[in-house]
């Protein structure tokens, strides 16, 4: 197959998680992992023989830099793999994802890239979750985009707009993640047009720092954000590249089950990026 692309398999290491010199290593590993519920070497063996699972190994002893997974098993499952096997980062406590969605297409306002978070992990964010998808996006934004991160806290009101324990939500977690990034701009409670329309925040929030030019888009549960990039990308035309997961140790990423090659492509090269980081 990769000759019929025009490859050179020279170029591509194809691994057989059951005829890799690594197998018992890694077994060994998985069964030190599971100490809160014992199993034997056997038992594990069997489990990092599934392709995620050694996937996620590989990364994990650093014989690889990255995972990508999902074409053919659910999210679900492959950010379980990525979990228990490479484990959040340092000081983490919420790992979460987001799309990056570009407008590059000639009718939209602005050729640009934003990030949206969190579309495929946490349902009903706390407050200190929400802080932390935030914080997290940050973080995202500066290794894989560059130039300076600007978070917009969205909601259905803005500037109080509306009074609801959903906009109070909003509200503490945007004090919080300023206290926690005072470098950073940051506003919120903002409604969508409010944070990426700037003729809309001269009226809406003239004093907010970042001037309708929000960039990174923290939406205060996954049934706004999912629904969000969709409509984004099938109605609006933007690409949407993801789910990219946040808050792990080392990289590991999530396809669509319906993805497409380019999808494939996009993530691998935002996965390679990532290692950088």
């Amino acid at each position: 197959q990769i000759n019929s692309f025009g490859g050179d398999p020279k170029n591509f290491e194809i691994i057989n998680p059951s005829q890799s010199v690594y197998l018992d290593k890694y077994a060994g590993e998985y069964a030190v992992l599971r100490k809160n519920r014992i199993i034997s070497v056997q038992e594990a063996r069997v489990k990092i023989l599934e392709p995620l699972n050694f996937a996620a190994m590989m990364v994990r002893m650093r014989d690889a830099d990255g995972t990508i997974g999902g074409a053919v098993n659910t999210t679900s499952e492959t950010v379980s793999a990525a979990m228990k096997i490479i484990g959040k980062a340092d000081g983490i406590k919420t790992v979460s994802s987001f799309f990056l969605i570009v407008l590059d297409k000639p009718h939209h306002p602005k050729k640009t890239i934003l990030i949206f978070s969190d579309c495929g992990l946490v349902i009903e964010p706390t407050v200190g979750q929400l802080t932390e998808i935030a914080k997290s996006s940050v973080l995202s934004y500066q290794i894989l985009i560059g130039g300076e991160p600007k978070v917009a806290m969205l909601s259905f009101s803005t500037r109080s707009s509306a009074r609801h324990k959903k906009v109070r939500f909003v509200m503490e977690a945007t004090t919080l993640l300023k206290q926690m990034l005072p470098d950073i701009k940051i506003d919120g409670e903002l409604q969508f047009d409010s944070a990426f329309v700037p003729s809309v925040s001269d009226r809406k929030s003239n004093d907010s720092p970042l001037q309708g030019e929000a960039n990174i888009m923290v939406f205060p549960n996954l049934d706004a954000a999912n629904i969000g990039y969709k409509i984004a990308e099938r109605l609006g035309g933007a690409r949407a590249i993801g789910p990219i997961l946040q808050g792990l140790s080392r990289p590991a990423n999530d396809l669509s089950r319906g993805c497409s090659v380019e999808d494939i492509f996009d993530l691998i090269a935002v996965t390679a990026v990532q290692t950088r980081g």
